[in-house]
């Protein structure tokens, strides 16, 4: 084992060394700002859920069981693949500056909108065959 030169940064385990892939320690300002960017989508994918718990638990008089189903599934399966993709791109991100590299999109994004979309397109149509 090599000991962690004096006037450099110190040493890394084993775990992280092989996580982050290498390169040169960032500015802690930007690995920082890259933390708190994780965590609004953590808090994003938190809204999400309580969303899906909140359609789930408090519109069945409002909602079909069918229209709940959807939507609730809808807004808590992208509370869990955005929790999931958070951490992935808090680290693609993280390698990138690491190694100088362009941060990569948030492929993620689409997705979400997506999503959030067809949320709003079950609770459309739902409203208009409502009024019916």
């Amino acid at each position: 084992m090599t000991t962690p030169d004096p006037d450099g940064p110190p040493a890394r385990g084993r775990f992280t060394s092989k996580v982050l892939a290498g390169g040169r320690e960032p500015d802690p300002r930007f690995t920082l700002a890259n933390e708190r960017t994780f965590l609004a989508w953590i808090r994003t994918s938190l809204a999400l859920t309580a969303g899906g718990i909140a359609v789930e638990a408090f519109t069945g008089s409002v909602f079909d069981p069918l229209t709940r189903m959807v939507l609730g599934s809808v807004l808590l399966g992208l509370a869990g693949l955005l929790a999931v993709t958070a951490g992935f791109r808090w680290i693609r991100v993280e390698r990138a500056m690491r190694h100088g590299r362009p941060l990569p999109l948030p492929l993620v994004v689409p997705v979400l909108a997506t999503g959030g979309a067809v949320a709003a397109g079950v609770l459309l149509v739902f409203l208009l065959l409502r009024q019916v």
